[in-house]
């Protein structure tokens, strides 16, 4: 399937070959245990380490992460579960782990347990390739890119090349791109990673992340690392987001066109700075962007005046549900200082752009910048 089109692969992924009188795409199988006589050589033993369903849905991230390609996936319970489970199973006490200061803001937590079990944690931020200075010695580089919420995108392939001269694995956070915007294997990446919570299932009814890779024996300490701490997605979870992968491509072609339509609206807006959009030809990412993005992503940010300001415009807000999260075809935003844990602004605005009309969401967003400049 390697030369078809995103559209056809993203229907096609993952389904089994055609059996008579059987369903195109199988129901989840909820089981614990298998029928297991005799020594257990056979691919299904038991409800922790493997599941028929997870089986399809693992091939079909696969044929969207690395089309044509021999590359194996595992997926998890949650992005956080996948990320723990890369950067967990693959280093050890007295390494060093390179990440981005600017990522998603759970990222402290891990690096606060990577020093608690004596790994030495080094950061530096997204934009401009700071994370090549801290590379010497690491046993693993951590990028996320375009970052959440900054939206700084870095070179991926020029940090790989230095990565892996000095002997450094790289992992790429893939999560705001989805394998149709970005595909960091084919950037050189070890392990391309995502909550695909977000946009790879795009409903925000699902909690679900993957791992994938090449090298089957990093593949192997990823699926050991589930298996031992038991961070194991539900069959109907998984069964959920397979389904949901066929209109992947349905969903990111709108939502991103959406974005950038409603980026440009806002770059209009005298209201409004720190506008960052990564397929806005005047964003500071758009050089890296374009070179190694297929799509830019459903993700806008911007900063008003305060954080008054912001609850205004979010409470005038009809089309967009004030929620965290992104990705999904309905459009959310919410005041990002909220949580504490991002160095933005009071006013600064993560807006996830979804499926709806992209005219009425225009008009919606410049009706609310109006009320909440006026504070009427």
């Amino acid at each position: 399937m390697s030369t078809m089109g995103d559209g056809t692969r993203a229907v096609r992924a993952g389904l089994p070959e055609p059996q008579q009188y059987e369903p195109t795409l199988p129901g989840p199988v909820f089981a614990a245990h298998f029928h297991l006589s005799g020594e257990p050589t056979g691919p299904y033993t038991y409800g922790r380490d493997t599941n028929p369903t997870w089986t399809h849905l693992e091939r079909a991230i696969g044929e969207l992460e690395a089309p044509g390609e021999n590359v194996e996936t595992t997926v998890f319970a949650s992005g956080m579960a996948a990320v723990s489970a890369v950067l967990l199973s693959q280093v050890r006490t007295g390494d060093a782990v390179v990440l981005p200061h600017d990522g998603y803001q759970a990222l402290p937590l891990v690096r606060a347990q990577l020093e608690a079990y004596g790994v030495e944690v080094r950061t530096a931020p997204t934009g401009g390739d700071a994370q090549l200075a801290l590379l010497e010695g690491a046993r693993l580089l951590w990028i996320e890119t375009p970052s959440n919420p900054g939206l700084d995108v870095c070179d991926v392939r020029r940090l790989v090349e230095a990565a892996h001269a000095g002997g450094t694995l790289v992992a790429v956070d893939n999560t705001l791109a989805t394998p149709l915007g970005q595909r960091p294997l084919e950037l050189g990446a070890d392990f391309s990673v995502a909550s695909d919570t977000k946009g790879m299932t795009g409903h925000g009814d699902i909690l679900l992340g993957h791992v994938t890779c090449r090298d089957s024996e990093l593949a192997a300490g990823v699926r050991r690392w589930r298996k031992v701490v038991g961070a194991i997605p539900g069959p109907m979870e998984a069964w959920l987001a397979h389904r949901s992968l066929a209109t992947l491509e349905l969903r990111i072609e709108r939502q991103c066109a959406n974005a950038l339509l409603l980026a440009e609206t806002l770059a209009k807006h005298p209201e409004v700075s720190g506008l960052r959009y990564p397929g806005l030809p005047a964003d500071a990412s758009y050089p890296n962007a374009v070179r190694q993005m297929r799509r830019f992503g459903s993700v806008v940010s911007f900063v008003l005046a305060d954080r008054d300001t912001a609850e205004r415009f979010l409470s005038a807000l009809r089309l967009a549900e004030d929620a965290t999260s992104f990705g999904g075809v309905r459009s959310t935003a919410e005041r990002r200082a909220r949580w504490g844990g991002d160095a933005v602004p009071e006013g600064f605005i993560r807006f996830s752009v979804g499926a709806e009309n992209a005219a009425d969401l225009v008009t919606d967003v410049e009706r609310a910048l109006a009320e909440a400049v006026t504070g009427s």
